[in-house]
Protein backbone atom coordinates (compact mmCIF):
# COMPACT_ATOMS: atom_id res chain seq x y z
CA UNK A 1 0.00 0.00 0.00
CA UNK A 2 2.40 2.73 0.98
CA UNK A 3 4.73 2.42 -2.48
CA UNK A 4 1.60 2.69 -4.14
CA UNK A 5 0.04 5.76 -2.23
CA UNK A 6 3.32 7.83 -2.33
CA UNK A 7 3.16 6.84 -6.38
CA UNK A 8 -0.08 8.62 -6.66
CA UNK A 9 1.21 11.85 -4.57
CA UNK A 10 4.02 12.25 -6.58
CA UNK A 11 2.39 11.78 -9.60
CA UNK A 12 -0.30 14.38 -8.34
CA UNK A 13 2.49 16.93 -7.31
CA UNK A 14 3.94 16.83 -10.76
CA UNK A 15 0.73 18.55 -12.66
CA UNK A 16 1.48 22.14 -12.37
CA UNK A 17 0.26 25.14 -14.77
CA UNK A 18 3.21 24.29 -17.36
CA UNK A 19 1.96 20.30 -17.46
CA UNK A 20 -1.89 21.11 -17.94
CA UNK A 21 -0.65 23.74 -20.71
CA UNK A 22 1.68 20.93 -22.68
CA UNK A 23 -0.85 18.36 -21.88
CA UNK A 24 -3.99 20.18 -23.27
CA UNK A 25 -1.81 21.03 -26.15
CA UNK A 26 -0.36 17.86 -27.05
CA UNK A 27 -3.89 15.90 -26.82
CA UNK A 28 -5.95 18.17 -28.51
CA UNK A 29 -7.97 19.66 -25.96
CA UNK A 30 -10.06 22.18 -26.35
CA UNK A 31 -12.72 22.32 -23.34
CA UNK A 32 -12.13 22.36 -19.82
CA UNK A 33 -14.88 21.56 -17.56
CA UNK A 34 -14.40 23.26 -14.28
CA UNK A 35 -16.13 21.00 -11.51
CA UNK A 36 -16.69 21.72 -7.89
CA UNK A 37 -19.82 20.93 -5.58
CA UNK A 38 -22.62 22.84 -3.26
CA UNK A 39 -22.79 21.66 0.13
CA UNK A 40 -24.91 18.69 -0.81
CA UNK A 41 -22.40 17.71 -2.84
CA UNK A 42 -24.04 17.85 -6.12
CA UNK A 43 -21.46 18.15 -8.50
CA UNK A 44 -21.42 21.17 -10.56
CA UNK A 45 -19.31 22.55 -13.51
CA UNK A 46 -19.00 24.92 -16.10
CA UNK A 47 -16.79 24.75 -19.24
CA UNK A 48 -13.99 27.53 -20.82
CA UNK A 49 -11.95 26.56 -24.25
CA UNK A 50 -8.14 25.92 -24.37
CA UNK A 51 -8.11 29.64 -25.22
CA UNK A 52 -9.20 30.52 -21.65
CA UNK A 53 -7.23 27.87 -19.94
CA UNK A 54 -3.88 29.46 -19.06
CA UNK A 55 -5.71 33.39 -17.84
CA UNK A 56 -7.87 30.32 -15.55
CA UNK A 57 -5.10 28.94 -14.39
CA UNK A 58 -3.46 32.25 -13.14
CA UNK A 59 -6.68 33.86 -12.33
CA UNK A 60 -9.49 31.65 -12.08
CA UNK A 61 -12.56 32.09 -13.53
CA UNK A 62 -15.66 34.25 -11.80
CA UNK A 63 -18.99 32.89 -12.14
CA UNK A 64 -22.39 33.92 -10.28
CA UNK A 65 -22.69 31.56 -6.51
CA UNK A 66 -26.37 33.04 -5.86
CA UNK A 67 -28.10 29.96 -7.35
CA UNK A 68 -25.41 26.94 -5.68
CA UNK A 69 -26.99 25.56 -2.93
CA UNK A 70 -25.18 26.70 0.20
CA UNK A 71 -23.07 29.14 -1.44
CA UNK A 72 -23.60 33.18 -1.44
CA UNK A 73 -26.75 35.57 -1.14
CA UNK A 74 -27.69 37.69 -3.72
CA UNK A 75 -25.69 40.53 -2.86
CA UNK A 76 -22.67 38.53 -2.23
CA UNK A 77 -22.82 36.80 -5.31
CA UNK A 78 -19.33 37.23 -6.85
CA UNK A 79 -17.11 33.66 -6.66
CA UNK A 80 -14.12 33.21 -8.51
CA UNK A 81 -13.16 29.63 -9.43
CA UNK A 82 -9.62 28.56 -9.01
CA UNK A 83 -8.29 25.08 -11.24
CA UNK A 84 -6.50 22.83 -9.45
CA UNK A 85 -3.82 21.70 -11.38
CA UNK A 86 -3.30 18.25 -9.51
CA UNK A 87 -6.77 17.24 -10.66
CA UNK A 88 -6.48 17.69 -14.26
CA UNK A 89 -7.46 14.58 -16.32
CA UNK A 90 -9.08 14.19 -19.68
CA UNK A 91 -12.85 12.42 -19.77
CA UNK A 92 -12.47 9.37 -21.77
CA UNK A 93 -16.11 9.20 -23.22
CA UNK A 94 -15.99 12.23 -24.93
CA UNK A 95 -14.61 12.70 -28.23
CA UNK A 96 -11.05 12.40 -29.22
CA UNK A 97 -11.57 15.26 -31.71
CA UNK A 98 -11.74 18.98 -29.75
CA UNK A 99 -11.47 16.53 -26.69
CA UNK A 100 -12.61 17.51 -23.10
CA UNK A 101 -10.89 17.76 -19.77
CA UNK A 102 -11.77 18.49 -16.60
CA UNK A 103 -10.47 19.78 -13.37
CA UNK A 104 -11.81 20.67 -9.78
CA UNK A 105 -11.60 23.66 -8.65
CA UNK A 106 -11.24 25.55 -4.99
CA UNK A 107 -14.01 28.30 -4.35
CA UNK A 108 -12.78 31.77 -3.63
CA UNK A 109 -13.90 35.31 -3.16
CA UNK A 110 -13.02 37.82 -5.39
CA UNK A 111 -10.03 38.84 -2.76
CA UNK A 112 -8.93 35.65 -3.57
CA UNK A 113 -9.23 34.11 0.18
CA UNK A 114 -10.45 30.76 -0.03
CA UNK A 115 -14.49 30.62 0.59
CA UNK A 116 -16.26 29.31 3.36
CA UNK A 117 -18.98 27.94 1.82
CA UNK A 118 -16.84 25.68 -0.21
CA UNK A 119 -17.35 21.64 1.02
CA UNK A 120 -13.36 21.47 -0.70
CA UNK A 121 -11.85 23.77 1.74
CA UNK A 122 -14.03 22.38 4.47
CA UNK A 123 -11.96 19.06 3.83
CA UNK A 124 -8.10 21.26 3.32
CA UNK A 125 -8.97 22.65 6.48
CA UNK A 126 -9.65 19.65 8.40
CA UNK A 127 -6.64 18.07 7.01
CA UNK A 128 -4.35 20.55 7.51
CA UNK A 129 -5.36 20.39 11.77
CA UNK A 130 -4.58 16.48 10.94
CA UNK A 131 -0.88 17.10 9.67
CA UNK A 132 0.01 19.83 12.43
CA UNK A 133 -1.13 16.73 14.77
CA UNK A 134 1.36 14.84 12.93
CA UNK A 135 -1.10 12.65 10.91
CA UNK A 136 -2.18 12.19 6.63
CA UNK A 137 -5.82 10.91 6.56
CA UNK A 138 -6.64 7.89 4.26
CA UNK A 139 -9.93 6.42 3.34
CA UNK A 140 -10.92 3.71 0.84
CA UNK A 141 -14.92 4.05 0.19
CA UNK A 142 -17.03 1.37 -0.82
CA UNK A 143 -19.70 2.79 -3.02
CA UNK A 144 -22.87 0.84 -3.65
CA UNK A 145 -25.31 1.43 -6.21
CA UNK A 146 -28.38 -0.24 -8.98
CA UNK A 147 -28.81 -0.89 -12.33
CA UNK A 148 -31.87 -0.08 -13.55
CA UNK A 149 -33.83 -0.18 -16.69
CA UNK A 150 -34.30 3.36 -18.16
CA UNK A 151 -36.26 4.79 -20.60
CA UNK A 152 -36.59 8.29 -22.22
CA UNK A 153 -39.00 11.19 -20.89
CA UNK A 154 -40.49 13.76 -23.73
CA UNK A 155 -37.36 15.60 -23.82
CA UNK A 156 -35.31 12.43 -24.95
CA UNK A 157 -33.57 12.20 -20.98
CA UNK A 158 -33.10 8.68 -20.12
CA UNK A 159 -34.75 8.18 -16.54
CA UNK A 160 -35.64 5.25 -14.60
CA UNK A 161 -38.67 2.98 -14.78
CA UNK A 162 -41.35 3.83 -12.86
CA UNK A 163 -41.61 1.66 -10.58
CA UNK A 164 -37.70 0.69 -10.67
CA UNK A 165 -37.10 -2.18 -12.35
CA UNK A 166 -33.50 -4.28 -12.13
CA UNK A 167 -31.77 -5.62 -15.24
CA UNK A 168 -30.57 -8.55 -13.26
CA UNK A 169 -31.31 -11.00 -10.64
CA UNK A 170 -27.70 -11.61 -9.19
CA UNK A 171 -26.98 -12.05 -5.63
CA UNK A 172 -23.52 -11.15 -3.77
CA UNK A 173 -20.53 -12.48 -5.95
CA UNK A 174 -23.16 -13.68 -8.38
CA UNK A 175 -21.54 -14.17 -12.52
CA UNK A 176 -24.07 -14.73 -15.00
CA UNK A 177 -22.91 -15.33 -18.71
CA UNK A 178 -23.00 -12.56 -20.98
CA UNK A 179 -24.44 -10.70 -18.35
CA UNK A 180 -25.08 -7.00 -19.02
CA UNK A 181 -23.93 -5.75 -15.75
CA UNK A 182 -20.58 -7.23 -15.84
CA UNK A 183 -19.40 -5.27 -19.00
CA UNK A 184 -20.62 -2.06 -17.12
CA UNK A 185 -18.84 -2.33 -14.56
CA UNK A 186 -15.91 -3.61 -16.57
CA UNK A 187 -16.41 -0.58 -18.42
CA UNK A 188 -16.51 1.73 -16.20
CA UNK A 189 -13.34 0.15 -14.38
CA UNK A 190 -11.10 0.63 -17.56
CA UNK A 191 -13.11 4.70 -17.98
CA UNK A 192 -11.48 4.91 -14.09
CA UNK A 193 -8.27 3.88 -14.63
CA UNK A 194 -8.04 5.61 -18.05
CA UNK A 195 -8.51 9.00 -15.85
CA UNK A 196 -5.72 7.61 -13.36
CA UNK A 197 -7.78 6.83 -10.24
CA UNK A 198 -7.08 3.22 -9.19
CA UNK A 199 -9.78 0.22 -8.62
CA UNK A 200 -9.16 -2.20 -5.88
CA UNK A 201 -11.97 -4.56 -7.82
CA UNK A 202 -15.68 -4.67 -8.40
CA UNK A 203 -18.63 -7.54 -8.04
CA UNK A 204 -22.11 -7.54 -7.65
CA UNK A 205 -23.29 -6.74 -4.40
CA UNK A 206 -26.36 -8.98 -2.21
CA UNK A 207 -29.18 -7.11 -3.79
CA UNK A 208 -30.51 -7.94 -7.16
CA UNK A 209 -29.00 -5.59 -9.44
CA UNK A 210 -26.53 -3.79 -7.09
CA UNK A 211 -23.20 -3.73 -7.55
CA UNK A 212 -19.74 -2.02 -5.92
CA UNK A 213 -16.44 -1.12 -7.66
CA UNK A 214 -14.05 -0.67 -5.16
CA UNK A 215 -11.18 2.62 -5.09
CA UNK A 216 -7.89 2.02 -4.55
CA UNK A 217 -7.02 4.20 -0.84
CA UNK A 218 -5.46 7.11 -0.89
CA UNK A 219 -5.40 10.25 1.01
CA UNK A 220 -8.79 12.13 1.71
CA UNK A 221 -8.53 14.96 -0.75
CA UNK A 222 -7.85 12.58 -3.59
CA UNK A 223 -10.62 9.92 -2.47
CA UNK A 224 -13.10 12.80 -2.04
CA UNK A 225 -12.16 13.91 -5.74
CA UNK A 226 -12.40 10.82 -7.24
CA UNK A 227 -15.65 8.91 -5.44
CA UNK A 228 -17.34 12.12 -7.04
CA UNK A 229 -16.13 11.54 -10.14
CA UNK A 230 -16.39 7.78 -9.89
CA UNK A 231 -20.66 8.57 -9.19
CA UNK A 232 -20.69 10.70 -12.68
CA UNK A 233 -18.41 7.77 -14.62
CA UNK A 234 -20.61 4.91 -12.98
CA UNK A 235 -23.99 7.21 -14.50
CA UNK A 236 -21.98 8.22 -17.74
CA UNK A 237 -21.42 4.64 -19.08
CA UNK A 238 -24.53 3.25 -17.58
CA UNK A 239 -26.64 5.90 -19.66
CA UNK A 240 -24.60 5.14 -22.74
CA UNK A 241 -26.04 1.79 -22.63
CA UNK A 242 -29.34 2.35 -21.86
CA UNK A 243 -29.43 1.80 -18.06
CA UNK A 244 -29.75 4.12 -15.41
CA UNK A 245 -27.66 3.91 -12.73
CA UNK A 246 -28.75 5.38 -8.93
CA UNK A 247 -26.89 5.86 -5.58
CA UNK A 248 -29.98 6.37 -3.54
CA UNK A 249 -29.83 5.07 -0.50
CA UNK A 250 -33.09 2.48 -0.44
CA UNK A 251 -34.69 2.91 -4.18
CA UNK A 252 -36.51 -1.07 -3.35
CA UNK A 253 -38.26 -1.22 -0.08
CA UNK A 254 -37.68 -5.20 0.38
CA UNK A 255 -33.90 -4.87 -0.86
CA UNK A 256 -30.81 -3.44 1.48
CA UNK A 257 -30.20 -0.36 0.33
CA UNK A 258 -26.92 1.12 -0.87
CA UNK A 259 -23.87 1.88 1.67
CA UNK A 260 -20.92 3.97 1.48
CA UNK A 261 -18.88 1.98 4.02
CA UNK A 262 -15.78 4.00 4.61
CA UNK A 263 -12.25 2.25 5.27
CA UNK A 264 -10.29 4.67 7.45
CA UNK A 265 -6.86 5.11 9.08
CA UNK A 266 -4.09 7.57 9.98
CA UNK A 267 -0.21 7.42 8.41
CA UNK A 268 2.58 9.34 9.12
CA UNK A 269 2.80 12.81 7.66
CA UNK A 270 5.57 11.18 5.15
CA UNK A 271 3.26 8.69 4.70
CA UNK A 272 6.08 5.71 5.81
CA UNK A 273 3.82 4.70 9.08
CA UNK A 274 0.63 3.25 9.58
CA UNK A 275 -0.19 4.66 12.95
CA UNK A 276 -3.13 2.55 13.31
CA UNK A 277 -0.90 -0.99 13.35
CA UNK A 278 0.71 -1.97 16.79
CA UNK A 279 2.15 -5.76 16.65
CA UNK A 280 1.66 -6.12 20.32
CA UNK A 281 -1.59 -5.34 20.64
CA UNK A 282 -3.77 -8.77 20.29
CA UNK A 283 -5.83 -7.33 17.46
CA UNK A 284 -3.22 -5.24 16.43
CA UNK A 285 -4.58 -1.70 17.15
CA UNK A 286 -2.32 0.85 18.85
CA UNK A 287 -3.62 3.33 21.44
CA UNK A 288 -4.53 5.71 18.98
CA UNK A 289 -6.54 3.55 16.45
CA UNK A 290 -8.59 2.78 19.72
CA UNK A 291 -9.19 6.37 20.85
CA UNK A 292 -9.93 7.16 16.83
CA UNK A 293 -12.64 4.67 17.09
CA UNK A 294 -14.12 6.03 20.37
CA UNK A 295 -14.67 9.40 18.94
CA UNK A 296 -16.33 7.97 16.19
CA UNK A 297 -19.00 6.10 18.32
CA UNK A 298 -19.48 9.23 20.56
CA UNK A 299 -19.76 11.39 17.86
CA UNK A 300 -21.99 9.18 15.22
CA UNK A 301 -25.24 9.99 16.10
CA UNK A 302 -24.32 13.93 16.18
CA UNK A 303 -23.01 13.57 12.25
CA UNK A 304 -25.88 11.03 10.84
CA UNK A 305 -26.96 13.88 9.21
CA UNK A 306 -23.72 14.68 6.71
CA UNK A 307 -22.80 10.91 6.47
CA UNK A 308 -26.68 10.58 5.53
CA UNK A 309 -28.57 13.39 4.44
CA UNK A 310 -31.40 12.67 2.66
CA UNK A 311 -35.22 11.70 4.07
CA UNK A 312 -34.13 8.15 2.05
CA UNK A 313 -30.92 7.43 4.07
CA UNK A 314 -33.42 6.53 7.15
CA UNK A 315 -35.16 3.96 4.92
CA UNK A 316 -31.81 1.83 4.36
CA UNK A 317 -30.74 2.46 8.52
CA UNK A 318 -33.72 -0.15 9.64
CA UNK A 319 -33.03 -3.71 10.97
CA UNK A 320 -33.56 -6.57 8.59
CA UNK A 321 -31.23 -5.12 5.74
CA UNK A 322 -27.80 -5.34 6.52
CA UNK A 323 -26.95 -1.66 7.59
CA UNK A 324 -26.13 -0.50 10.94
CA UNK A 325 -28.76 0.43 13.33
CA UNK A 326 -26.74 0.40 16.84
CA UNK A 327 -23.63 1.82 17.97
CA UNK A 328 -21.31 -1.02 18.52
CA UNK A 329 -18.20 -2.18 17.37
CA UNK A 330 -16.09 -5.21 16.84
CA UNK A 331 -13.37 -7.26 14.77
CA UNK A 332 -15.18 -9.94 12.61
CA UNK A 333 -19.46 -9.35 13.13
CA UNK A 334 -20.35 -7.59 10.17
CA UNK A 335 -23.42 -6.44 11.74
CA UNK A 336 -21.91 -3.47 13.72
CA UNK A 337 -21.61 0.28 12.66
CA UNK A 338 -17.50 0.10 12.86
CA UNK A 339 -15.66 -3.34 11.67
CA UNK A 340 -11.88 -3.76 12.66
CA UNK A 341 -10.92 -5.99 9.48
CA UNK A 342 -8.77 -8.83 10.29
CA UNK A 343 -4.93 -8.30 9.93
CA UNK A 344 -3.45 -10.24 7.68
CA UNK A 345 1.03 -10.84 8.41
CA UNK A 346 3.10 -8.68 6.33
CA UNK A 347 0.30 -6.09 5.69
CA UNK A 348 0.26 -3.84 8.89
CA UNK A 349 -0.22 -1.16 6.28
CA UNK A 350 -3.50 -2.33 5.06
CA UNK A 351 -4.56 -2.09 8.87
CA UNK A 352 -7.59 0.26 9.23
CA UNK A 353 -11.61 0.52 10.89
CA UNK A 354 -14.69 0.36 8.67
CA UNK A 355 -17.39 2.58 9.37
CA UNK A 356 -20.62 1.10 7.89
CA UNK A 357 -23.39 3.39 8.18
CA UNK A 358 -22.86 6.34 5.23
CA UNK A 359 -24.34 6.29 2.16
CA UNK A 360 -23.12 7.20 -1.30
CA UNK A 361 -25.67 9.52 -2.21
CA UNK A 362 -23.49 12.26 0.53
CA UNK A 363 -21.24 14.85 0.09
CA UNK A 364 -17.34 13.23 0.22
CA UNK A 365 -16.06 16.72 1.49
CA UNK A 366 -18.25 16.58 4.12
CA UNK A 367 -18.18 13.19 5.65
CA UNK A 368 -14.73 12.96 5.36
CA UNK A 369 -14.38 16.16 7.22
CA UNK A 370 -16.50 15.21 9.83
CA UNK A 371 -14.92 11.28 10.19
CA UNK A 372 -11.70 12.77 10.80
CA UNK A 373 -12.81 15.44 13.47
CA UNK A 374 -14.84 13.21 15.34
CA UNK A 375 -11.58 10.86 15.41
CA UNK A 376 -9.22 12.98 16.21
CA UNK A 377 -11.43 14.58 19.17
CA UNK A 378 -11.24 10.62 20.51
CA UNK A 379 -7.30 10.77 19.88
CA UNK A 380 -6.77 14.26 21.38
CA UNK A 381 -8.99 13.20 24.49
CA UNK A 382 -8.09 9.75 24.88
CA UNK A 383 -11.69 8.68 25.16
CA UNK A 384 -11.73 4.99 26.39
CA UNK A 385 -12.75 2.29 24.29
CA UNK A 386 -15.58 0.10 25.55
CA UNK A 387 -14.90 -3.94 24.60
CA UNK A 388 -16.29 -4.91 20.94
CA UNK A 389 -19.43 -6.78 20.43
CA UNK A 390 -19.02 -9.46 18.63
CA UNK A 391 -22.73 -11.20 19.39
CA UNK A 392 -25.47 -10.48 17.31
CA UNK A 393 -26.46 -6.46 18.02
CA UNK A 394 -30.26 -7.34 16.64
CA UNK A 395 -30.62 -10.95 18.18
CA UNK A 396 -30.16 -9.17 21.58
CA UNK A 397 -33.33 -7.87 23.48
CA UNK A 398 -33.62 -4.05 24.13
CA UNK A 399 -32.71 -5.09 27.74
CA UNK A 400 -29.53 -6.64 26.76
CA UNK A 401 -28.57 -3.93 24.98
CA UNK A 402 -29.22 -1.04 27.39
CA UNK A 403 -27.65 -3.01 29.69
CA UNK A 404 -24.50 -3.09 27.49
CA UNK A 405 -24.94 0.86 26.85
CA UNK A 406 -25.70 -0.22 23.33
CA UNK A 407 -26.92 3.36 21.53
CA UNK A 408 -29.20 3.57 18.39
CA UNK A 409 -28.19 5.68 15.03
CA UNK A 410 -31.09 8.56 14.46
CA UNK A 411 -34.32 6.51 13.05
CA UNK A 412 -35.35 9.74 10.66
CA UNK A 413 -33.73 12.88 8.91
CA UNK A 414 -35.79 15.09 11.49
CA UNK A 415 -33.85 13.04 14.92
CA UNK A 416 -30.47 13.56 12.78
CA UNK A 417 -31.35 17.40 12.24
CA UNK A 418 -32.10 17.65 16.40
CA UNK A 419 -29.00 16.20 17.38
CA UNK A 420 -26.51 17.72 14.76
CA UNK A 421 -28.04 21.29 14.98
CA UNK A 422 -26.66 20.86 19.01
CA UNK A 423 -23.20 19.68 18.14
CA UNK A 424 -20.57 21.66 18.77
CA UNK A 425 -18.36 19.32 16.95
CA UNK A 426 -20.22 19.48 13.54
CA UNK A 427 -20.32 22.95 13.62
CA UNK A 428 -16.23 23.29 14.53
CA UNK A 429 -15.65 21.38 11.41
CA UNK A 430 -17.93 22.56 8.65
CA UNK A 431 -17.52 26.28 9.32
CA UNK A 432 -20.83 28.65 10.26
CA UNK A 433 -21.20 28.75 6.98
CA UNK A 434 -21.94 25.37 5.32
CA UNK A 435 -23.16 24.09 9.03
CA UNK A 436 -26.01 26.95 9.29
CA UNK A 437 -26.77 26.39 5.29
CA UNK A 438 -26.64 22.48 5.54
CA UNK A 439 -29.00 22.44 8.69
CA UNK A 440 -31.44 24.68 6.91
CA UNK A 441 -31.87 23.18 3.58
CA UNK A 442 -32.35 19.57 5.98
CA UNK A 443 -35.08 21.20 7.40
CA UNK A 444 -36.69 22.56 4.58
CA UNK A 445 -36.83 18.74 2.71
CA UNK A 446 -37.99 17.17 6.80
CA UNK A 447 -40.41 19.51 6.59
CA UNK A 448 -41.91 18.91 3.04
CA UNK A 449 -41.52 15.02 3.49
CA UNK A 450 -43.82 15.40 6.59
CA UNK A 451 -46.31 17.19 4.58
CA UNK A 452 -46.20 14.43 1.77
CA UNK A 453 -49.38 11.79 1.36
CA UNK A 454 -47.71 8.55 0.49
CA UNK A 455 -49.18 6.27 -1.54
CA UNK A 456 -48.82 3.54 1.43
CA UNK A 457 -51.06 6.43 3.01
CA UNK A 458 -53.49 6.19 0.46
CA UNK A 459 -53.58 2.81 0.18
CA UNK A 460 -53.80 1.72 4.20
CA UNK A 461 -56.27 4.29 4.98
CA UNK A 462 -57.99 5.84 2.33
CA UNK A 463 -59.96 2.59 2.66
CA UNK A 464 -61.32 2.55 6.26
CA UNK A 465 -61.18 5.50 8.06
Amino acid sequence: MTTKVTQQKTAAVAKDKEYVLQIAKEMNIKFIRLWFTDILGVLKSFAITVEALEQALEEGVGFDGSSIEGFARIDESDMIAMPDPNTFCILPWRPKENAVARMFCDILTPNGKPYEGDPRFVLKRNLLRAAQMGYTYYVGPELEFFYLQSQKDGAGVAQPVQPPQPIDQGGYFDLTPLDMATDLRRETVLTLEAMGIGVEYSHHEAATSQHEIDLRYTDAMTMADNAMTYRLVVKEIALKHGVYATFMPKPFSHMNGNGMHVNQSLFSVKGDCNIFFDPKDKIHLSKTARHFIAGLLKHVPEFCLVTNQWVNSYQRLVPGFEAPVYISWAVKNRSDLIRVPAYKPGKEYSTRIELRSPDPACNPYLVFSVLLAAGLDGVEKEYPLDSPVEENVFAMSEAERKHRGIRMLPDSLGEAIELCEKSELVQRTLGDHIFRSFIENKKIEWARYRAHVSDYEIKEYLPIL
